[in-house]
């Protein structure tokens, strides 16, 4: 009697098929094709979420050199400023604040350039 994989296959099947939930063609309910696609799509998964660090950093240091520049200094002489006079606020806070409370990020400044 020849031996079907049976149920473990059909479970190793379905969880794949089950994350290709959403694609489009055949990529959602031909199995090979939604391993390819799955394994592609869990690869960039992976990748983009260390690339979104990058791209928010990137930004949170964009939004505090302009509004660093609003206040007469730029972003690195703030940071050395900061080092400087011990104050431990990090970049996203420090993005936040100019963002969201322009005059507590001008006291903020006032203390760098101190």
């Amino acid at each position: 009697m020849r031996v079907k994989k049976g149920y473990k296959a059909r479970r190793r099947r379905n969880r794949v098929l089950k994350l290709a939930k959403g694609f489009r063609g055949r990529r959602k309910n031909c199995y090979r094709r939604a391993n390819q696609a799955v394994e592609r799509a869990l690869d960039y998964a992976t990748r983009d979420r260390r690339q979104k660090r990058r791209d928010f950093r990137a930004l949170w240091i964009v939004r505090i050199n302009a509004a660093a520049r609003q206040n007469g200094t730029t972003y690195s002489r703030l940071l050395a400023g900061l080092k400087k006079a011990g104050v431990a606020i990090d970049r996203k806070i420090l993005a936040d604040l100019a963002l969201a409370l322009p005059g507590d990020f001008a006291a903020v400044v006032k203390a760098a350039k101190a």
